[in-house]
C-alpha cells in the first residue's frame, strides 16, 4: 500500500497526487493538517519527529520528495 503524507495546500503534495493518479496507481492520501493521527504517523517515521512532507511510503520504504525516476523505480518493485 502506497501512502502519501502531505497537505492540500502543498504544491509538491499535489504534484505527487497527480503523478500517482495519472498512472492509475492506488494510494492513500493522508492529510497531516486535517488529522492528528496522520500527523503522528508521519512524525513516527522520522527520528527527529518532524512533519517532513511530502513523504511517500511503500511497505517499509520511505521516500521524501523523490524524483520521478526514483519513484517509478520503487513502484515497479511492488
Amino acid at each position: 500500500m502506497i501512502k502519501l503524507f502531505g497537505t492540500e495546500r502543498c504544491h509538491k503534495t499535489q504534484y505527487y497526487k497527480t503523478f500517482l493518479e495519472t498512472r492509475n496507481i492506488d494510494y492513500a492520501f493522508l492529510d497531516i493538517e486535517k488529522s492528528i493521527e496522520n500527523a503522528e504517523e508521519l512524525r513516527n517515521l522520522y527520528e527527529n519527529r518532524k512533519l517532513n512532507f511530502p513523504t511517500i511510503t511503500m511497505n517499509t520504504k520511505k521516500l521524501r520528495n523523490p524524483s520521478d525516476k526514483d519513484l517509478l523505480k520503487w513502484i515497479d518493485t511492488l
